[in-house]
Protein backbone atom coordinates (compact mmCIF):
# COMPACT_ATOMS: atom_id res chain seq x y z
CA UNK A 1 0.00 0.00 0.00
CA UNK A 2 1.22 3.48 -0.85
CA UNK A 3 2.55 5.49 2.07
CA UNK A 4 1.06 8.96 2.11
CA UNK A 5 2.59 11.60 4.31
CA UNK A 6 0.42 14.62 4.55
CA UNK A 7 0.91 17.79 6.53
CA UNK A 8 -1.70 20.37 7.28
CA UNK A 9 -1.90 22.96 4.50
CA UNK A 10 -0.85 20.58 1.73
CA UNK A 11 -3.16 20.20 -1.28
CA UNK A 12 -4.13 16.53 -1.80
CA UNK A 13 -6.89 14.59 -3.58
CA UNK A 14 -10.05 14.03 -1.55
CA UNK A 15 -9.39 10.28 -1.67
CA UNK A 16 -6.34 10.79 0.57
CA UNK A 17 -8.48 11.85 3.54
CA UNK A 18 -9.49 9.15 5.98
CA UNK A 19 -12.80 8.65 7.75
CA UNK A 20 -13.47 11.54 10.13
CA UNK A 21 -10.98 13.89 8.45
CA UNK A 22 -12.05 17.18 6.94
CA UNK A 23 -10.63 19.48 4.33
CA UNK A 24 -11.38 22.65 2.41
CA UNK A 25 -11.88 22.29 -1.35
CA UNK A 26 -9.04 24.14 -3.09
CA UNK A 27 -9.62 23.12 -6.72
CA UNK A 28 -11.32 20.68 -9.05
CA UNK A 29 -9.22 19.19 -11.81
CA UNK A 30 -11.29 17.51 -14.47
CA UNK A 31 -8.36 15.74 -16.05
CA UNK A 32 -8.16 14.90 -19.71
CA UNK A 33 -11.05 13.24 -21.47
CA UNK A 34 -12.25 13.37 -25.01
CA UNK A 35 -11.82 17.05 -25.61
CA UNK A 36 -12.78 20.03 -23.53
CA UNK A 37 -16.40 18.94 -23.00
CA UNK A 38 -15.49 15.75 -21.11
CA UNK A 39 -13.22 17.65 -18.76
CA UNK A 40 -15.74 20.40 -18.07
CA UNK A 41 -18.54 17.86 -17.52
CA UNK A 42 -16.86 16.36 -14.44
CA UNK A 43 -15.99 19.78 -13.02
CA UNK A 44 -19.51 21.10 -13.56
CA UNK A 45 -21.10 18.00 -12.03
CA UNK A 46 -18.96 18.30 -8.89
CA UNK A 47 -19.66 22.03 -8.59
CA UNK A 48 -23.39 21.39 -9.01
CA UNK A 49 -23.16 19.01 -6.03
CA UNK A 50 -21.77 21.85 -3.91
CA UNK A 51 -18.07 21.03 -4.15
CA UNK A 52 -16.78 24.51 -4.90
CA UNK A 53 -13.47 26.07 -3.80
CA UNK A 54 -13.60 27.17 -0.16
CA UNK A 55 -16.23 24.60 0.86
CA UNK A 56 -15.58 22.32 3.83
CA UNK A 57 -15.83 18.56 3.19
CA UNK A 58 -15.92 15.81 5.82
CA UNK A 59 -15.24 12.16 4.92
CA UNK A 60 -17.93 10.17 6.72
CA UNK A 61 -17.18 6.71 5.33
CA UNK A 62 -14.61 5.30 2.93
CA UNK A 63 -15.60 1.95 1.44
CA UNK A 64 -12.81 -0.61 1.12
CA UNK A 65 -11.34 -1.89 -2.15
CA UNK A 66 -11.54 1.43 -4.01
CA UNK A 67 -15.23 1.76 -3.25
CA UNK A 68 -17.06 5.07 -3.02
CA UNK A 69 -16.56 7.79 -0.42
CA UNK A 70 -19.44 9.08 1.66
CA UNK A 71 -18.87 12.78 2.33
CA UNK A 72 -20.69 15.57 4.12
CA UNK A 73 -20.89 18.82 2.14
CA UNK A 74 -23.01 21.82 3.17
CA UNK A 75 -25.14 19.62 5.44
CA UNK A 76 -25.79 17.01 2.74
CA UNK A 77 -24.35 13.52 2.52
CA UNK A 78 -23.08 12.48 -0.90
CA UNK A 79 -21.55 9.29 -2.24
CA UNK A 80 -18.74 9.85 -4.73
CA UNK A 81 -16.99 7.17 -6.72
CA UNK A 82 -13.20 7.16 -6.28
CA UNK A 83 -12.59 8.29 -9.86
CA UNK A 84 -14.70 11.40 -9.38
CA UNK A 85 -13.38 12.03 -5.84
CA UNK A 86 -9.79 12.00 -7.15
CA UNK A 87 -10.58 15.11 -9.20
CA UNK A 88 -11.38 17.12 -6.04
CA UNK A 89 -8.32 18.61 -4.32
CA UNK A 90 -8.51 19.71 -0.69
CA UNK A 91 -6.34 21.28 1.96
CA UNK A 92 -6.57 19.16 5.09
CA UNK A 93 -7.94 20.89 8.18
CA UNK A 94 -6.12 20.61 11.48
CA UNK A 95 -7.58 18.45 14.25
CA UNK A 96 -11.21 18.47 13.28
Amino acid sequence: MEQRKMSSGQEVPLTWLREGEAGIVSSIRGGYGRGYGARWGAEKRLMDMGLTPGTEVLVVKAAPFRGPLEILVRGTRLALGRGLAEKVFVVKKRDV
